[in-house]
């Protein structure tokens, strides 16, 4: 079915940090990018008003010269900075979502896939075993530090462009059902980490407000049970009224008091 100009910017407006219009126009990988990264920071969902003519006319199939199939695609410089920032990105987030998960599997893991989803965008692709072969051999030089992020994602966006292949065209495209299964399991991967910490956060912030009460009651009456102990140590208060000598634990609980009081 040909897509139409006008519902193509529609789903821009309306849910274009969401990628909808990609999956409109059956870019999923472009859809899944804006999609994890909020329309790529928000400078990539404007970015897109200019380019959606187009790859509405690439959806249609307009302006096919003929099978690039193998070939190396132009670098684009703007294609180099996203693969590098995602990347980054990426490792971050697996850092916060994933601390039981150890860093030299989760960090260089994290930053190839995204590295690899930036690289999918369009009709280009790379070899995801060299891009995270990549970040895998410079994760083990900064044995998985949190700073390390930005040389993996240099290394694994030097191997994505070294790798660099136009896809082939005429591919079929499977279902919208399955398109939309597939793009909700990827987002649920990506978000079910981040939401796990997100609520062990708020749990922790909320035992805090609620314990906020009782530890300034125990505050305010501190004066008050410090007043009570000192007089039960100097004799002038207790628990049970006084006694003759001889008649009980009683008395010989004041007289040890009062001998207390006194050596005081």
């Amino acid at each position: 079915m040909a897509k139409r100009l006008l519902v193509a910017y529609g789903l821009w407006a309306l849910g274009g940090p969401l990628g909808l219009h990609h999956v409109y126009l059956g870019r999923d990988s472009h859809a899944l990018l804006w999609m994890l990264t909020l329309g790529g920071f928000g400078a990539g969902w404007l970015w897109d008003f200019w380019h959606l003519p187009g790859w509405v006319a690439m959806a249609n199939g307009a302006r096919v010269t003929g099978d690039r199939a193998g070939s190396v695609p132009a670098l684009s410089p703007l294609c180099l900075v996203g693969q590098v920032t995602v990347g980054v990105y990426f490792g971050l987030v697996a850092a916060l979502g994933l601390p039981w998960v150890p860093a030299l599997l989760a960090q260089p893991l994290a930053v190839g896939l995204g590295v690899q989803l930036v690289s999918s965008v369009g009709d280009q692709a790379v070899r995801a075993r060299s891009v995270l072969a990549a970040a895998f051999l410079t994760s083990l030089l900064f044995q998985g530090r949190v700073l390390g992020v930005l040389p993996v994602s240099l290394a694994a966006t030097v191997a994505a462009q070294r790798h660099r292949r136009h896809r082939p065209r005429g591919m079929p495209q499977p279902r919208l059902a399955a398109r939309l299964y597939h793009l909700g399991l990827a987002c649920l991967a990506f978000a079910a980490p981040l939401a796990y910490r997100g609520l062990c956060g708020a749990a922790g912030v909320l035992g805090a407000l609620l314990a906020l009460p009782r530890a300034a009651t125990e505050l305010l009456l501190l004066p008050i049970r410090a007043g009570r102990l000192l007089a039960e140590t100097l004799g002038i208060t207790g628990g049970s009224v006084p006694r003759e000598h001889g008649t009980g634990s009683g008395a010989s609980g004041w007289d040890r008091r009062q001998r207390w009081a006194y050596e005081v």
